[in-house]
Formats: structure tokens, C-alpha cells, sequence
């Protein structure tokens, strides 16, 4: 008989998979046009397709465990997966705004901050009757997240994101044998 891997070894395997093609798409992204990577639907592209693939590994896992799994297996796994999927983005995403290309941080800093002013925009607000000095630390404050500190800590911040995530897909993935119950 098989031994089953925990979910803390099952997800390795997984997270490594997802993070890699994250960081495939992010570099082809930055390839064709840089300015992509500051677009709200490449975004949304990156996510779906996330989502995609941690219910598409969830359930093998759950195959492999013999098509039950409980919430707080599914939760460990996706967690697991998560982080690590994580990690390897943070290590691309670090090399790609540090070592390959360090003006690309400015770039999409300037690019969200306009972005954050046309929502402003839509909404009612004008930013030309807005104090200077709020604009200015709106723009510092949007840099500083693409700096080697601000990274890491919206990295550390996302581990509460990745948390709910992981959550959420537990609820989706989780089965239990019926046959079980008495």
C-alpha cells in the first residue's frame, strides 16, 4: 500500500508548480510590455487562473487521499501551497525590480498612482483640490511598495490574504465519507 504524504509535503510539489507559472507569466508579461504588469485585467487573469490551479491540485490531492479530505487537511495543504507559490513570486518579483530592470518600480508606482487618481475621478473627487502635500505622500507611499522593504512586507501582509484564501478553497475542497456517519 501507498504511504499518503501529509498535506505539508503534498503541497510542496503544487506551490513550486503555481509559483513558477506565475513568475513565467509576470516575466512574459514584462517582456511584451511592462506596463501590463500595472493592469487591473492582467490582474484579474493572474488570480482566476491561480484559483484555477490550486482547485485543479486540491482535488488530485483529494484523489489521492481516496476522494475524502476534511477541512482542516484542505486547509493545510492550500496554506502550504500558497506560501510557497509566494515565496518563488517574491524571489522573481525581486530580481525582476532589483537586478534585471530597477527603474520598472518607479514605472508602475507612477502608473498605479494615476490609476488611484482616475478612480479618484470617477468617484467625484478632484485631484486638483486636493492639498499637494497628500498627493505627494500618496505617490512616496505607492513607491515605497515596490522597494525591497516594501515588498517584503506586503509579502508579510499577504500571509493574512493567503490565510482567507486558503480558507475559502478548504470549504470548496473538504469531503467527507458519508459512509462514516452512523
Amino acid at each position: 500500500m501507498d504511504e499518503q504524504q501529509s498535506p505539508f509535503q503534498a503541497a510542496i510539489k503544487p506551490g513550486l508548480t503555481i509559483g513558477l507559472i506565475s513568475l513565467a507569466l509576470t516575466f512574459i508579461a514584462y517582456f511584451i510590455d511592462s506596463s501590463l504588469l500595472g493592469s487591473a485585467w492582467f490582474g484579474l487573469i493572474a488570480i482566476v487562473l491561480f484559483i484555477v490551479l490550486m482547485m485543479y491540485f486540491g482535488k488530485e490531492y483529494r484523489n489521492e487521499l481516496g476522494g475524502f479530505m476534511t477541512f482542516g487537511t484542505a486547509f493545510n495543504f492550500s496554506f502550504v501551497a500558497i506560501v510557497i507559490s509566494g515565496l518563488v513570486g517574491l524571489v522573481g518579483q525581486i530580481l525582476l525590480f532589483h537586478v534585471i530592470d530597477p527603474s520598472l518600480g518607479g514605472v508602475l508606482a507612477d502608473q498605479a498612482f494615476e490609476n488611484s487618481l482616475s478612480m479618484m475621478e470617477s468617484f467625484g473627487q478632484d485631484p486638483d483640490t486636493m492639498d499637494p502635500a497628500l498627493l505627494e505622500e500618496m505617490r512616496t507611499n505607492t513607491a515605497r511598495g515596490f522597494t525591497l522593504s516594501g515588498q517584503l512586507m506586503s509579502f508579510g501582509f499577504g500571509l493574512i490574504v493567503y490565510a482567507i484564501i486558503a480558507l475559502i478553497l478548504a470549504a470548496i475542497l473538504k469531503k467527507r465519507d458519508k459512509s462514516l456517519d452512523y
